[in-house]
């Protein structure tokens, strides 16, 4: 069975959005986080914002391909609902590292914020369902 047709078997919530919604959401939301993320990178190279600023970003984004490949390979709900929790932290840690300092890059994240809420949500409940 292939990864696909095992999440198709599993029991979801009645509110899980369509599937051809997580295509369309997160490759807008990876947009936002390239474009806010280089550029947090690049800052940081130009001695512009301190490693405890950067910490987070590189945390978010070492849980986030976790998160992926997790999802997509392992078929472990509980792993996935930790590593999104992960992900959610990272993420808001990253904000607020980077709000005082870069606002933009904070605001811009919003999206993303937003979809890593619904999506941790909806691992938790996909989790509970499928026990």
């Amino acid at each position: 069975m292939n990864i696909f047709e095992w999440y198709e078997k599993l029991r979801k919530p009645s509110w899980t959005p369509p599937d051809y919604l997580f295509g369309t959401f997160w490759f807008s939301i990876y947009c936002f986080i390239a474009l806010s993320y280089c550029y947090v990178f690049y800052q940081f190279s130009l001695g512009q914002i301190s490693s405890t600023v950067l910490i987070p970003f590189i945390l978010n984004l070492f849980v986030h391909v976790v998160f992926v490949l997790a999802l997509f390979t392992l078929r472990n709900n509980i792993f996935t609902l930790i590593n999104i929790s992960l992900v959610l932290i990272t993420l808001i840690w990253a904000i607020f590292a980077i709000y005082p300092i870069y606002k933009w890059v904070a605001l811009i994240n919003t999206p993303y914020l937003i979809w890593v809420i619904i999506a941790t949500t909806l691992q938790l409940t996909i989790t509970y369902l499928n026990r």
